[in-house]
């Protein structure tokens, strides 16, 4: 069996257009937090978009949908992963989230196992999040708590949301 990374989308959606001064802030730092994120030890590839200043992964849009921002990336493992998402300034961003994106009434994070070479596609990351889903934790799609080597995520995970 050939060696295996972490693959993991998250995805957002921006309370106003890109260009709206309630995100500015978000988008000036899109850029600094991704790039530290491909500078942490651990980090293997990242979704690219245009590569202008500021826009991050902002032009790839889901459903035509320009507020919608994926996050796609792969990981050597779960714990370089949490070093960036739980150690860095990442975390900050994170827990300021909710000034810049909208509360999805649904799962929008995923993560699954792909082999080292493996690049996945953005379609792909959003069949692993809708079986995910679909059908809960499993080896094919899954969340923190499938992950035994995680630890940091249950001291900082999302608070959970009533629906509305």
């Amino acid at each position: 069996m050939g060696r295996y990374h972490l693959a993991e989308l998250n995805v957002g959606r921006l309370v106003a257009p890109l260009d709206d001064p309630r995100v500015a802030e978000f988008m000036a730092n899109i850029d600094r937090i991704n790039g530290l994120g491909k500078r942490m030890p651990g980090f293997v590839w990242m979704m690219e978009g245009s590569g202008a200043p500021g826009t991050g992964n902002t032009e790839n849009a889901i459903g035509g949908d320009p507020r919608f921002v994926p996050n796609l990336s792969v990981w050597e493992s779960v714990e370089q992963l949490e070093t960036f998402v739980w150690g860095t300034i990442h975390k900050q961003f994170y827990q300021r989230r909710a000034e810049w994106f909208e509360v999805l009434g649904e799962m929008h994070f995923v993560m699954w196992w792909v082999p080292e070479d493996h690049r996945p596609t953005l379609e792909e990351a959003l069949a692993r999040l809708e079986h995910l889903k679909t059908h809960g934790d499993s080896d094919h799609a899954f969340g923190w708590a499938h992950l035994k080597q995680a630890s940091q995520w249950q001291g900082n995970r999302c608070a959970p949301v009533a629906a509305e």
